[in-house]
């Protein structure tokens, strides 16, 4: 293809071949084409040699053009103007549900566990243009701080607000975060719903037993993907409050009901993850992307244009012109 242009003939060009050959039978056979008289003297002739006998193979050069044109003809160049258009034909809808405990200020991940997860969770749904995303907080309780909805700027405006703060109760309500979670998805007409629900401590709080919460998810199609968030060992962690407000910090052993968010992944279909850095939730963030795919459909358009008509014109006007240059001017030298 040169520039826009295809040929659906390519084969034809073999055909060029012919060109050299004529070429070659021309020079053979060039001084057979002139009648020649024999005379033993010609002293008593006065000989002038006309500048249109020099020209004669201009003929042939024209008839050589127009048989190449005749053959690029033949290989059927044309244009080709693709346009595409794209349709979501089966899209997601998401909750993440994010544990904003006093346990999330831990700094084993950096700057700290609750500002990684932001930060990682901002690149997730930037990456899920075709999806509707609605964010959940929770920690003794749980409410939904963002709708699942299709526009992105207001869930990104949402995750960058979210933060530790006091008015919600202490400790951690896995079953709360997960049944607020499945309450968002449940009336969802989209043919896949997914929770990512993450946490960094174990179920101390809440009215809702987290496996209830899981069978609520089961039964409205919700799967579940868990996250438990923080190192292995001792992580320096909020212990107490100074009298300005500002945390005191401590090293506390990390405690994370794994065999919980394991059976709540196995239950609804999910998959269980744990981040012990911020390289690690990174990478659980992107399979996850990987394995919820959003099918999209593509539709293509070509709009081709044929280009061999010019050149058969052009072809045709250069054999017309040889012939009349060859029946009139050239008509003594033939």
């Amino acid at each position: 293809m040169l520039e826009g242009i295809e040929f659906l003939n390519k084969e034809m060009f073999w055909l060029l071949l012919l060109l050299p050959l004529a070429i070659v039978w021309y020079v053979l056979t060039i001084k057979k084409q002139t009648a020649e008289l024999k005379m033993s003297s010609i002293k008593g002739f006065q000989i002038t040699k006309s500048w249109l006998a020099s020209l004669k193979p201009f003929l042939f050069v024209l008839r050589l053009l127009a048989l190449g044109l005749l053959i690029t003809a033949l290989a059927r160049p044309r244009t080709v103007d693709v346009s595409s258009k794209t349709k979501t034909t089966r899209g997601i809808d998401i909750v993440m549900a994010i544990d904003v405990s006093a346990s999330m200020l831990a700094k084993d991940l950096l700057p700290n566990r609750l500002e990684a997860l932001k930060k990682v969770a901002a690149q997730f749904i930037q990456g899920r243009p075709n999806d509707r995303i609605g964010l959940v907080e929770y920690a003794g309780e749980s409410y939904t701080k963002t709708p699942i909805t299709s526009d992105k700027a207001i869930v990104l405006r949402s995750l960058r607000d979210i933060k530790y703060n006091t008015i919600i109760e202490g400790g951690t309500a896995i079953g709360m975060g997960l049944a607020t979670s499945v309450n968002r998805l449940k009336d969802s007409k989209a043919k896949s719903k997914v929770i990512i629900l993450l946490t960094d401590g174990v179920n101390n709080s809440g009215f809702i037993d987290p496996k209830i919460a899981s069978e609520l998810a089961v039964e409205y199609g919700i799967k579940t993907y868990t996250i438990g968030l923080g190192t292995n060992g001792m992580a320096l962690s909020p212990i107490a409050i100074k009298p300005n407000g500002s945390f005191q910090y401590g090293r506390v052993q990390v405690e994370i009901d794994e065999e919980l968010l394991k059976e709540i992944a196995e239950v609804t279909g999910g998959k269980y993850f744990r981040a012990t850095n911020n390289k690690k939730l990174e990478e659980i963030y992107g399979e996850i992307n990987k394995l919820e795919k959003t099918e999209v459909e593509e539709f293509k358009f070509y709009n081709y244009e044929e280009k061999y008509r010019p050149l058969v014109i052009l072809a045709s006007l250069l054999l017309l012109l040889e012939l009349l240059l060859r029946n009139t001017i050239f008509r003594s030298f033939v």
